[in-house]
């Protein structure tokens, strides 16, 4: 197996923005980091239960994905306007709303976020499924792998949204219009490429 491509391949778009990272630095400025943990920790669950399901059906995927890709990108675009909006429209005022920061929130987040399935289908079929096909142990062991990464980035988000969150506050405005601009370019780069 080539590692370090893996490796680049799976920080570089675990790390760049995408409905977790952007939900995760949004509740990390809202919240702080240990009351944005559950959404994190849902995330996590999440993400390593789509990860799992995307590795033991990846070959049946590949398959139907000309037939499933076209709805899975109009639903995950719809929720990632949904998000922008909601982000958008938040007054940027500290206080509990626990819509988007639950574990449940985090764990539902996953079966509909396009990025992940692309992450996970990609990984499988371009680096570990040609090494390890029909091995159940190994794939599992990487589809977890994926996951933590995934997890441990949504962390940093979160920490980054925490760290600065006088600052989100104090130009609330601003702030939650570049991340609901973000969440705006995500959906649309779902029908870009």
């Amino acid at each position: 197996m080539h590692w370090l491509p893996f490796f680049t391949y799976a920080i570089i778009t675990a790390a760049t923005p995408g409905p977790n990272n952007i939900m995760s630095m949004s509740n990390g400025s809202r919240l702080g980091f240990r009351k944005a943990l559950p959404f994190n920790l849902g995330i996590w669950v999440g993400f390593s239960l789509m990860t799992i399901l995307c590795t033991a059906f990846c070959s049946g995927l590949s398959t139907l994905i000309p037939q499933i890709k076209l709805p899975m990108l109009i639903a995950g675009a719809a929720y990632m306007l949904y998000l922008a909006w909601e982000i958008f429209r938040d007054s940027g005022e500290i206080q509990e709303d626990h819509s988007r920061e639950g574990f449940w929130s985090g764990v539902l987040l996953q079966f509909i976020n396009p990025k992940l399935y692309l992450y996970a289908i990609l990984s499988m079929e371009a680096y570990i499924l040609p090494v390890y096909h029909g091995q159940p142990l190994p794939l599992l062991a990487f589809a977890l792998l994926l996951a933590f990464i995934g997890f441990a980035f949504t962390l940093c988000w979160s920490a980054f949204g925490a760290l600065c969150r006088q600052c989100f506050s104090r130009h609330a405005r601003v702030v939650n219009t570049v991340m609901a601009l973000l969440l705006v370019w995500c959906a649309i780069s779902l029908f870009l490429g």
